[in-house]
């Protein structure tokens, strides 16, 4: 396939975008500069709404602007099914999971785990987040990339290192705040971006939206009796809703880049409307970019079909180059690279706290005020890391990447989620019955995936193997309740004293 090139013009956009996000990691770089609580947790200042916002353009990610739209063009709407998903694990989270996280103040989501089972398991618990979000890091570098490079002859190792450094340098400056501050504007633009390309789709098809649905209801791409039945070719809603609620409980209790999130507002009430913020926003992505995909499937089957060079990982930016006018172009190939930059530089600083909060501060000195260049240099380090993977994927022009992200989240992330589950929800479990679960889930993930199970069903038996194993492991051991103690120290002050020591 000949490559048709950004222009001129386009790439003004891009230049000058790009420009501006280094731009407010700079106007940030004082206020972070001061302490690991100001570069990590930005002093508990941020607005509910933007904390809500940022927590939503950090879990929406390139992978969901290009990935999503992917999926609909190729299959239907089922996936959808994982949006209302984190709508509904909300007032779960609001119960059960932030009075913890808030009332224990923790900066990183695994001290909860120290308190509870003691300090080996917020070890592994941290290093898991670190290796599944430079493996996302990764797949979220790579989408930018495949967008710039199908449709320009410029080196992809020169995109994934312009994508990667841009991202860690403005991460470096600004700390949360910047990272926060980024991921509003971020998703202003990616909304924004989604909803012109639908709108630009929609004016060059013939019959414009009439024939999007038209086209959609005879070839089965919304959703069917056939989802919701097991055993079919078609996708099943209630294996993704259920696979989705494990993957969602991972992503809101178990990964830092989140959590980290519910320590940046004033208030317990102020964490909790940021979380329905980002609910809603969930909701409102669904007729975006599953609309999108729609759109592109229509589109293509009115005019001879997507050529088959064409990776359909990269079906967005092929439309919107091939389309859409000069400095148009440019500006939605900027909202890729927005969502796209607004997830690495989450990973990044989220990363770089766990290092320094679970592994530097916890075993060595703790001076948080001296840890601010330590952490800009982690920051760097797994920048780095995740830029060496993203090249690896390049090599290999994959696609189809969300079930690669499905896949990393239900062999690294998901199984940490139900130790969290374990540690809140019952008093039984102990450290040496979660080590057995955790192990157990691990290694059952592992062969699960190399069956035709779904993704989400894989999310599934892990979460539960985890849980399950944990739980039945724990009654053949005999320090029940230990570290129960030690939670009961930590929240006797706000009342939950008389609750967990009833474990003890």
């Amino acid at each position: 396939m000949d490559k048709i090139g950004l222009g001129t013009a386009n790439w003004l956009v891009i230049i000058v975008y790009l420009i501006a996000m280094l731009g407010v990691g700079l106007y940030f770089t004082k206020k972070a500069g001061k302490n690991t609580d100001e570069f990590f947790t930005a002093g508990g200042k941020i607005p509910a709404w933007a904390a809500g916002f940022s927590i939503y353009a950090t879990t929406l990610s390139a992978i969901t602007y290009m990935s999503t739209p992917e999926q609909a063009f190729l299959t239907d709407w089922s996936y959808a099914a994982g949006n209302i998903a984190i709508f509904a694990i909300i007032p779960i989270l609001i119960y059960f999971y932030i009075p913890f996280f808030r009332k224990l103040n923790v900066t990183s989501a695994y001290e909860y785990l120290e308190v509870r089972f003691g300090a080996s398991l917020r070890v592994v618990g941290s290093l898991l987040f670190i290796l599944f979000h430079i493996g996302r890091v990764a797949i979220v570098v790579y989408l930018p990339t495949l967008a710039i490079t199908s449709v320009s002859d410029i080196n992809p190792m020169l995109i994934a290192s312009i994508v990667g450094i841009l991202c860690i340098i403005y991460t470096f400056l600004g700390g949360i705040e910047g990272v926060i501050w980024s991921d509003v504007i971020q998703g202003i633009i990616l909304l924004g971006g989604a909803i012109l390309v639908i709108g630009v789709g929609i004016n060059y098809i013939n019959g414009g939206f009439s024939t999007i649905i038209s086209d959609a209801l005879e070839n089965d791409k919304l959703i069917t009796a056939g989802n919701f039945q097991f055993g079919t070719a078609a996708a099943a809603i209630p294996i993704i809703f259920l696979g989705s609620i494990f993957n969602n409980l991972h992503q809101y209790t178990a990964s830092q880049d989140v959590v980290q999130r519910y320590q940046t507002t004033k208030s317990m009430k102020e964490t909790n409307k940021s979380l329905w913020t980002n609910g809603a926003l969930a909701l409102i992505t669904i007729p975006i970019f599953y609309g999108m995909g729609t759109m592109l499937y229509s589109y293509y089957s009115n005019s001879g079909g997507l050529p088959e060079e064409v990776n359909t990982s990269a079906i967005v930016p092929y439309f919107i180059v091939t389309t859409l006018p000069a400095g148009v172009a440019g500006l939605l190939i900027a909202a890729i690279f927005a969502a796209a930059q607004s997830t690495i530089s989450s990973s990044l600083n989220s990363i770089s706290a766990c290092v320094i909060t679970d592994f530097k501060q916890r075993f060595f000195v703790k001076k948080k005020g001296n840890d601010v260049l330590l952490a800009r240099l982690v920051v760097i380090i797994a920048g780095v890391l995740g830029m060496t993977a993203a090249l690896y994927l390049v090599s290999t022009n994959r696609a189809e990447t969300w079930n690669l992200f499905l896949d990393i989240t239900g062999l690294f992330g998901v199984p940490i989620a139900a130790v969290f589950a374990l540690g809140i929800l019952t008093k039984r479990a102990n450290t040496p019955g979660v080590f057995i679960g955790l192990g157990t889930a691990a290694i059952v993930a592992y062969f699960v995936q190399g069956t035709d199970l779904t993704p989400f069903a894989v999310s599934m038996v892990s979460f539960l193997v985890s849980f399950v194993v944990g739980y039945l492991a724990s009654f053949v051991f005999s320090d029940k309740g230990k570290n129960i103690k030690g939670l009961t120290i930590y929240t006797k002050s706000e009342g939950y004293a008389d609750e967990v020591s009833k474990a003890e």
